[in-house]
């Protein structure tokens, strides 16, 4: 288990908090810094950085981690609690429709997308009936959609030699994991994402198979297999709060 500890820098009269992730594997020496889609500063080290080395390591990138802590935050002011009502804004494969909710006490939940509308047929009014139908037909839509683009994907992986177990499950601020074993979790709440961004996801996960760790070597296979992943990757946090909000 990654021993774990909070530490924080000043920067700016505000204390930035981060942890430290101690990574027995890690072949690099290098630190890697994360600001995650929710704001949390994860700091990988390898098993023999310091405790000043990592300070330092945090000190040099600290006015970049500022920033990027400080346009999560902007995005988490923005985001407005869903009411499941007709009129509401919602993605699939990075595209907007406009929600439209549809009562008939004869017809099962469904929903359906048509033109510029996604459309939930629900039996009876209430904001948790609409929930329910969007989020058995996001679950669908991601099964489908993803399983597609993950083969597309790790067609060209040669370390990649047969079809991987795929589980779906929600969570707040992951697109996916992949285990040791080569188990992938993805987030159905990706399918949202336009496809070069759940690409970007797959091909991520996918390179765990081979490095299991944010090494030089990880980030190379990312340079080698797409190397336009940096702004994808951009793309994909810069829409985390809206594709995240359910």
């Amino acid at each position: 288990m990654n021993e774990r500890a909070e530490h924080s820098v000043v920067y700016g009269g505000e204390r930035i908090r981060y942890v430290i992730r101690r990574r027995p594997e890690r072949k690099s020496r290098r630190v890697a810094i994360h600001v995650e889609p929710d704001g949390r500063v994860l700091v990988d080290a390898p098993a023999g950085a310091s405790a000043q080395d990592i300070r330092a390591a945090v000190s040099a990138r600290v006015r970049w981690i500022y920033g990027h802590v400080a346009a999560v935050r902007q995005r988490l002011a923005q985001a407005m609690p869903r009411e499941y009502v007709s009129g509401e804004s919602w993605l699939y494969l990075g595209r907007r429709y406009r929600l439209k909710v549809l009562v008939d006490a004869g017809q099962l939940p469904a929903v359906r997308l048509s033109g510029q509308y996604l459309t939930a047929t629900v039996p009876a009014r209430g904001g948790a009936n609409v929930r329910k139908a969007l989020e058995a037909w996001y679950r669908a839509r991601a099964k489908a959609v993803l399983a597609g683009r993950l083969d597309v994907v790790s067609a060209s992986l040669r370390w990649v030699r047969a079809p991987l177990p795929v589980r779906f499950q929600a969570m707040k601020v992951q697109w996916g994991s992949c285990s040791p074993a080569g188990r992938l979790t993805l987030n159905p709440h990706l399918v949202k994402a336009p496809r070069e961004c759940i690409d970007y996801v797959l091909l991520h996960e996918l390179c765990h198979l081979k490095e299991h760790n944010h090494s030089r070597g990880f980030y190379r296979l990312l340079d080698m297999y797409m190397p336009q992943w940096q702004q994808r990757k951009s793309r994909l946090d810069s829409l985390a709060e809206s594709l995240l909000n359910f």
